[in-house]
């Protein structure tokens, strides 16, 4: 009688180790506190700036006169139209927006993976599985997947923080189906920053401080062409090149992690 040992496939391992990260990630109380956070920002933002919208601060100094603006509408939260140099510029309507949520990304991102190399996981996973590209593709799907949900809770939180502060759902200059397609194309885009965040995390390993300031150094550089790539008035195009660039940048950064841990002594 023969026995026959069931070859251990790279799907196989992959679907093992996406089983194993999507019960951690489900488990962790850092996933809820992620997304509670994503879905109250907007609501806290936008009736705090509702309310202090016209007011006046006065700088001691030289007396100089500031009028706060806050937003017009709702939708001002989640972009501006291509082609607005608003969406460029450095007020507070700008920078407190859906884009910031890339950076709270990071932060999951970062505490995630730092984990794995803290409490000695990576150590006895990588002493049974010599292939790392695996982890590489887990951890970066699990970064999309939390992303993808965040960017959702904060658009449904901005219409709920909308409703509470009395701003006014008006579209200008574009239509429900351009607003479809600026979500989707920051959703694909979320899988490119969630590749950075894990290369910088596999670059720092426990170091969480050093993740989270390699994350934030290197997410500062693409922030403002987030605006850009992701108009409120966006149309399928531009959901088709963040499909194709995240596609590519994802691989690209995957490959560089992979690299990384494979060059690096873990064990």
């Amino acid at each position: 009688m023969s026995i026959k040992f069931e070859k251990n496939t790279f799907q196989k391992r992959l679907k093992s180790m996406l089983t194993v990260d999507l019960k951690r990630m489900t488990v962790s109380p850092l996933f809820y506190i992620m997304l509670g956070i994503s879905f109250v920002i907007p609501i806290l933002i936008l009736v705090m700036t509702s309310m202090m919208d016209g007011s006046v601060s006065i700088n001691p100094q030289t007396g100089e006169e500031t009028i706060i603006e806050g937003f017009k509408n709702v939708w001002q939260i989640i972009g501006t139209a291509g082609g607005d140099m608003t969406g460029m510029s450095m007020d507070m309507t700008s920078m407190c927006n859906i884009n910031m949520m890339y950076f709270i990304i990071a932060v999951f991102v970062c505490i995630f993976v730092s984990d794995d190399f803290r409490s000695g996981y990576c150590k006895n996973l990588f002493t049974v599985r010599a292939n790392k590209t695996d982890y590489i593709i887990s951890k970066s799907v699990i970064g999309t997947i939390t992303g993808a949900s965040m960017i959702i809770l904060f658009f449904i939180g901005a219409i709920i923080g909308g409703k509470i502060a009395g701003l006014p759902f008006t579209m200008e200059n574009f239509t429900t189906m351009n607003l479809i397609c600026c979500m989707i194309s920051k959703i694909f885009l979320v899988s490119i920053f969630s590749s950075i965040f894990l290369l910088a995390s596999v670059v720092a390993k426990e170091k969480l401080w050093l993740s989270l300031i390699l994350s934030f150094g290197i997410g500062m550089l693409f922030f403002t062409m987030i605006p850009i790539i992701t108009p409120i008035n966006s149309t399928i195009i531009n959901v088709i090149l963040c499909v194709i660039g995240g596609t590519l940048f994802a691989t690209g950064i995957g490959v560089g992690s992979y690299y990384i841990l494979k060059k690096t002594n873990i064990i």
